[in-house]
């Protein structure tokens, strides 16, 4: 988990969400994801999601049922996803998604996709809620510091004016 909250301060320091994962299969990292959403633009830009793509890479193979993922949050419903679709045997996870949107262990053990995974949660919980807290305390800091709607002389702070299309 270590590793992974390595990946989650290096989003940090690029301002994303602090989410880091890492995939581990005898006992040696082959692939490392942070989130990347803001930054690229795409929905899927999940740290999940990327450390699964590169241990693929670096594997050679989609299939990946001798290896683990670590994850500094409980990991989304799009991402257990990817884990099942990978076959990856085991999910450590961090901090609990506190407004119980990931369905982790139902969606873990339903064997919808043919493959079921173990599921740990809570592993170096309070470290890995604490950048997330950070992370979310400093945004709202800068939110407040910012006017309410930043514009030039003249212009309109109402999107969709049809006017200025």
């Amino acid at each position: 988990m270590k590793s992974a909250l390595k990946c989650a301060e290096k989003a940090y320091k690029e301002g994303e969400v602090p989410i880091g994962a890492v995939v581990v299969c005898d006992g040696k990292v082959v692939g490392r994801g942070h989130n990347r959403r803001t930054t690229r633009q795409i929905a899927t830009a999940h740290a999940e999601i990327e450390a699964i793509e590169k241990a693929c890479r670096k594997l050679k193979s989609w299939r990946l049922p001798e290896c683990e993922i670590y994850v500094t949050l409980e990991p989304c419903p799009m991402c257990m996803g990817a884990i099942l679709n990978a076959r990856i045997k085991k999910v450590y996870f961090g901090a609990y998604e506190a407004k119980g949107r990931s369905l982790t262990e139902i969606i873990a053990g339903s064997g919808i996709l043919n493959h079921k995974a173990e599921v740990q949660g809570g592993v170096m919980e309070k470290e890995c809620a604490a950048i997330l807290s950070s992370f979310f305390s400093e945004m709202r800091e800068r939110t407040k510091k910012q006017p309410a709607c930043p514009q030039s002389e003249g212009e309109s702070c109402v999107e969709g004016n049809s006017e200025q299309q």
